[in-house]
Formats: structure tokens, sequence, C-alpha cells
């Protein structure tokens, strides 16, 4: 008789144990999918500055937060399209240069670091105006995207996806 009254106190017992993780609290920065840390709010200043350095066409800014050892392969399979430091020095001054004006919307998914490496899964909505022979056009793109970036000691640096 006892077995039978307390059987919904221990039915409710252990089903607290098991949904209890589950309904656990993660805390994200707002505004993100990213877990609350504060490495991870590290890297999403430095991602900031990038966007803000992009929407302002500053390249000397772009450049400075790009790791000499930069290497773009541009997500094909060809190594024709693959460059460099040197290379992106070349992209940014050229892409630029033809950009009337940027919006660079990001949305910031998840940060995975590994020591000294992180990778940042992102989704952006971009729209600009560019400048072509037949007059300037507006475009608009959006696409997953993902930076990689290299602690060096004293900073986080690009080294992918710029």
């Amino acid at each position: 008789m006892l077995i039978r009254r307390l059987a919904p106190f221990y039915f409710a017992f252990a089903l607290a144990l098991a949904l209890g993780p589950a309904c656990a609290a993660v805390h994200t920065i707002p505004g993100t999918t990213v877990a609350d840390s504060r490495a991870n709010r590290d890297l999403l200043q430095v991602c900031e500055k990038y966007r803000r350095a992009l929407e302002e066409r500053d390249a000397p800014t772009l450049l400075a937060m790009a790791d000499p050892s930069y290497f773009e392969d541009s997500g094909t399979p060809k190594g024709d399209d693959d460059y460099g430091y040197e290379g992106l020095k070349k992209v940014i001054a050229t892409r630029l240069q033809s950009l009337r004006s940027l919006r660079f919307n990001v949305e910031y998914r998840s940060i995975e670091v590994k020591g000294t490496r992180a990778q940042i899964e992102i989704r952006y909505d971009a729209s600009f105006q560019v400048a072509t022979d037949m007059g300037d056009r507006w475009e608009r793109k959006q696409n997953d995207k993902r930076l990689d970036l290299a602690y060096n000691g004293h900073r986080w640096l690009f080294v992918a996806g710029m």
C-alpha cells in the first residue's frame, strides 16, 4: 500500500532527473546562438571590428586584421583562385575600390576554439552598390561562411575567410 502511494512521487522524481539536464539554460551572447564566454565575446569583438571595417571600406584596418600566413582557397577544388596575404592585399584593394556603399549584417551561429585556433560560423546578408562600366548597380548576397582566426599571443587575426 505504501509503495502505491509513493509511486507517483518516484515517477516524478525519475522524470525530473531525466529531463533536468535537457532543461538547463545555456546562456548565449544576446542576439546570437553563441555560448556566452569571455573567449567567445573577444572573438565576436574582432568579427564586429571586421564587419565595421568592411562597411567603412577601410582597407588598412582589414589588412591589419589578417595574419601574414593568411590563405584563401575560395572554397573551390581548383587552385588557380587561391591566394595568400599578398593576394589578399590585391583582392581588398580591387573590391573595395569598386564599392560605392555596403551594408554587411552578420548572424553569428557558432564558435569553436581549439587552442590558438578559432572557427566562427556566420550567415551574412550584404547589400551593396558597385561601380561597373555600365554604371552603378545594387546587389544583395546572402550566404553561410566560416571565418578562421588564430591567436598570435597578443590578438586574434584572420587566417582565412575574409
